[in-house]
């Protein structure tokens, strides 16, 4: 066993302390399952029920400082993850497994998030209409909610833990916050910094441990007033029934099944070159990476021959080598989800094109490495074109026309991300209204997307308001209409 593993606290009203069940769980590096990163705190209902009786009482005190007082913690934070860079990126890599350039532009993203963030405390803006009585005058304010509950995955611990975080607090609302078991260190670190930016005791708080364990009080605990999750879709639709079933707000970003449409006239080095970024790139482990790729019978063949090509050439290895494109998948349960589906695509009569395999050459044997996969002779019946395996899997779909692609694409209970590649402005045009995704684009990753803009889904990817850009403090307000007769 490895010695001098470091154990971690939870963090209630500006305390370290540990859970009251005296139990712990370990967080692994999946390059190297023999590294334990820390050990942390198995919490349980009552650890759960003492963060929010803390961030209650911190909310009377919270919601009536000045907003733009307490944006002042996001201006702080900004300063301390700039600091921080390349620490909270070596720890982003260690524990999620992701490349090292790719951590360091998810700190670089949460960076360039705050920066919008910290001025929307001074934003907070009602309005002012005119009332159909000449002797009433009439507005609208911003209220916080109260006690709200923050659920992050691990596919971006630092970015989505702190977009959800940041809006909520500038808001004026308390938060107790449950990170991804497995990347419990970079959670442990962001709320570090939260306290160094000065946020007062009990209004961030933080549990760590089981997700059914904490995740049924944060549902069924009347004193949460909202809850924001991002994570699977079964997940997220079971959550947001307990928490509406008592009056609270739910938020929950979930799974996508992301279609890329190539059209004749596309350029097709840039289309090949971006579903790979998009589709295998962070292993597949982001839910707006494309993972069904629709093109025209005539290229066909030659969009299947080149993305077999790409996929054979990422270089697999430990993320913190430099040259490192995907690192391994976060742990066990996954690779056995992507063997499994893998493995179901066959038995369904897809044909395996390239990897569909675990990689265990070398150093790879320690870790939970898998190989870049392509699929060819695509139905849209079989599991891998319905069901969302955040892996690095593609499957390719021969169509016909334009009309065949946008009506397959169209065929799936999710409907987060999207993209066509084409020249042809009207189809581009006509895709952009016709598809059913929150998020489209046109010649670019289905990816991309940029913090000041709202983010979210349609059908089972979203439940409530757009995260981040304009919308981002919709879902952790309410608004109050007044009536005024003097």
């Amino acid at each position: 066993m490895q010695q001098n593993v470091k154990v971690y606290n939870n963090y209630i009203n500006g305390e370290w302390v540990s859970s009251v069940t005296g139990e712990l769980y370990d967080s692994i590096n999946p390059a190297r399952t023999s590294e334990v990163l820390g050990r942390f705190q198995k919490s349980s209902v009552e650890d759960v029920r003492n963060a929010i009786a803390a961030a209650k009482a911190a909310f009377p005190s919270w919601a009536n400082t000045p907003a733009p007082k307490r944006g002042e913690v996001i201006f702080n934070l900004i300063r301390l993850l700039e600091d921080h860079k390349e620490e909270l990126a070596v720890l982003i890599t260690k524990e999620v497994g992701k490349a090292i350039r790719n951590a360091r532009g998810e700190v670089d993203k949460t960076i360039e998030a705050m920066k919008q963030f910290s001025g929307e405390a001074t934003r907070l803006a009602g309005e002012t209409l005119p009332s159909y009585r000449e002797d009433i005058f009439a507005y609208t304010m911003r209220e916080p909610l109260g006690v709200v509950g923050v659920i992050a995955p691990y596919n971006f611990p630092l970015g989505i833990g702190i977009w959800k975080i940041a809006p909520a607090i500038i808001a004026g609302n308390t938060v107790v916050f449950k990170p991804a078991s497995t990347t419990s260190l970079i959670s442990v670190k962001l709320v570090e910094l939260f306290e160094k930016a000065g946020i007062p005791a009990g209004v961030i708080n933080m549990v760590t441990g089981s997700g059914s364990v904490i995740g049924k009080e944060f549902g069924e605990n009347e004193e949460l007033k909202a809850v924001s999750f991002t994570g699977s879709t079964d997940v997220g639709i079971a959550l947001g029934k307990a928490v509406t079933q008592h009056g609270g707000k739910m938020q929950a970003e979930m799974g996508g099944k992301n279609p890329a449409i190539i059209l004749e006239d596309a350029d097709l080095d840039l289309a090949i070159d971006s579903i790979v970024t998009s589709g295998f790139h962070d292993n597949g482990q982001r839910c707006t990476g494309t993972s069904r790729v629709f093109a025209p019978k005539s290229i066909y063949r030659e969009v299947i021959d080149r993305l077999v090509a790409k996929a054979e050439s990422i270089v697999v290895q430990d993320g913190m080598k430099e040259d490192t494109i995907n690192g391994p998948v976060i742990d066990e349960h996954q690779l056995n989800r992507y063997l499994h589906y893998v493995q179901t695509a066959i038995d369904e009569g897809a044909t395996l094109e390239t990897g569909g395999k675990r990689l265990t050459d070398g150093d790879l044997k320690e870790g939970y490495f898998v190989a870049p996969t392509v699929f060819s002779n695509m139905r849209p019946d079989m599991t891998i074109a319905k069901e969302e395996i955040f892996g690095p899997v593609i499957g390719v779909f021969a169509v016909d026309s334009y009309e065949e692609a946008l009506k397959l694409a169209n065929d799936s209970d999710f409907g987060l991300s999207s993209t066509i590649y084409t020249k042809d402005l009207e189809k581009a045009f006509h895709f952009v209204r016709n598809i059913e995704s929150g998020v489209t684009h046109v010649n670019l990753p289905s990816t991309y997307f940029e913090n000041h803009y709202p983010f979210g889904g349609k059908k089972e990817s979203s439940i409530g308001p757009r995260e981040q850009g304009s919308t981002a403090l919709d879902f952790w307000t309410d608004i109050k209409t007044v009536y005024i007769k003097p």
